[in-house]
């Protein structure tokens, strides 16, 4: 209670000799109390109430309990792995200094930030690529994202304050939920909503007509896609103020990264609007993290499923720490999330003998693999291809593949894993030019730092062969 009494006393402009001449008692009495030496008692409490025409109520309020959860996360972090930080402290640290927990959670983040965005441009360089792309606007909103492991909570809480407000309108039938959301437009933002053929609104995938007060979504879509950009639409009526707050501590070199880390942020409202945070993470653990009944329940997509897993970060309520990754054919990145600290390539492709490459041979099966990375590092991975657009026999269609993975303690819990041999993964590397696996014959490049091997009379059929091998 004594720093709650403090921060209320500065609130009201007071001294302590103020405080304790209004409610007749002595300024070192006061001091006791705020440094939590002396019981602030119930009279003292009605007479404050009293004096200042305040509400007790204000004296409880406070975020100490939300700031305690993610100081004690962060303290779990490697960096300070040698230092006894118990949890109790943190939770006092975070009742009796917010300020200063926050200034240390707000230091740690820019750090972590400039950590990625520095392993990237060291990564850009020893790939033979371009430094000065390690700080384009795409790795700059990707860095963002990482440096809090793509979890935001406040953005969990506000969307998951309009879920409720839609559960009454809402069941699991599909078209009822569509219909709750269509609802909130009409009722709240007087958005009529019409789903038409894309070519009256130029090819898109939603317009909002502002000037007719209409949201035009493509009748193409699939009806997770209608919802998904239902959902970015109340986003964009709703959601701007809590999401331009947490940009607030980004590291932006230009306007460009700070536009598309707000988009990532106005899709990641839109799917904890469709997957609320506890509801959704409840029947993760329920169904040990099977997609497909995920899918099911949640009348989502696969992809719509694997993203939300990702997000799963929540101090004090966390999930599975996930990465999840989108490639095409030709081994393009189209989208990164990191909720797991995964040490996967940023730059250039990835290794080809992971999953996520394999799943195009069985479109739409799902593939799990255990991984191994030079180091001994191990995970689990699932992968499977997802399609992008079509909707009509002329429309264009994109294949991807997606994969997320966890760090091999969580497999237990990963329905997938079941039945697979863990003694057995696929050794696989960050990269071929990062990567100095001796053997591997799907190698595209050698190793930085190493020699090629120069015996011209000896042929072990490995690409790229080099010295010491």
């Amino acid at each position: 209670m004594g720093p709650r009494l403090k921060r209320v006393r500065r609130d009201l402009g007071l001294t302590q000799a103020n405080l304790a001449a209004d409610l007749e008692i002595s300024p070192s009495y006061v001091a006791l109390m705020e440094r939590n030496q002396r019981p602030v008692t119930a009279e003292l409490l009605l007479k404050l109430a009293t004096t200042y025409r305040i509400d007790l109520a204000t004296l409880a309020d406070d975020d100490s309990e939300d700031l305690a959860k993610r100081l004690q996360a962060t303290l779990k972090q490697p960096i300070f792995s040698d230092i006894d930080l118990p949890a109790l402290d943190s939770a006092d640290i975070a009742t009796s200094y917010p300020g200063f927990a926050e200034a240390f959670l707000r230091l740690h983040t820019a750090f972590s930030e400039e950590q990625m965005a520095h392993a990237q441009r060291r990564e850009m360089a020893a790939t033979g690529g371009d430094a000065a792309q390690g700080t384009d606007a795409v790795g700059e909103a990707r860095a963002f994202l990482a440096a809090r492991r793509n979890c935001f909570p406040a953005l969990d809480d506000h969307a998951a304050e309009v879920a409720q407000d839609l559960s009454g309108d809402r069941s699991r039938d599909e078209s009822v939920w569509t219909d709750a959301l269509v609802g909130r437009l009409v009722r709240k933002h007087g958005q009529k909503v019409r789903f038409t053929d894309p070519e009256l609104i130029l090819g898109s995938l939603r317009w909002h007509d502002r000037h007719r007060e209409q949201v035009l979504i493509s009748n193409r879509l699939d009806h997770p896609g209608r919802r998904f950009q239902l959902a970015l639409q109340i986003a964009l009526l709703e959601a701007r103020a809590v999401i331009e707050a947490q940009l607030v501590g980004g590291r932006f070199s230009g306007e460009n990264a700070r536009r598309l880390a707000s988009r990532a942020l106005l899709g990641y409202w839109a799917a904890a609007l469709l997957l609320p945070y506890r509801p959704f993470l409840r029947a993760a653990r329920q169904t040990r993290h099977d997609i497909e009944a995920l899918s099911r329940r949640f009348a989502a997509s696969f992809e719509q499923i694997t993203h939300r897993l990702t997000t799963m970060g929540r101090p004090g309520e966390e999930g599975v720490p996930f990465f999840f990754l989108r490639v095409d054919r030709a081994g393009n990145v189209s989208k990164r999330l990191d909720g797991a600290g995964f040490p996967f390539a940023r730059t250039g492709g990835s290794c080809p003998l992971w999953n996520v490459h394999g799943a195009f041979e069985t479109p739409g099966r799902i593939r799990p693999q255990w991984l191994e990375l030079p180091e001994g590092e191990r995970f689990f991975s699932i992968a499977r291809t997802v399609e992008q657009g079509g909707g009509s026999w002329d429309a264009p269609r994109a294949t991807r593949s997606v994969a997320v993975a966890c760090a091999a303690e969580h497999a237990g819990g990963i329905v997938y894993a079941d039945g697979m041999d863990a003694a057995r993964p696929t050794p696989i590397g960050v990269a071929c030019r990062l990567c100095h696996r001796p053997h591997c014959i799907a190698r595209s490049a050698p190793p930085i730092g190493r020699e090629m091997r120069p015996d011209d009379n000896r042929d072990t059929g490995v690409p790229f062969a080099f010295a010491g091998d």
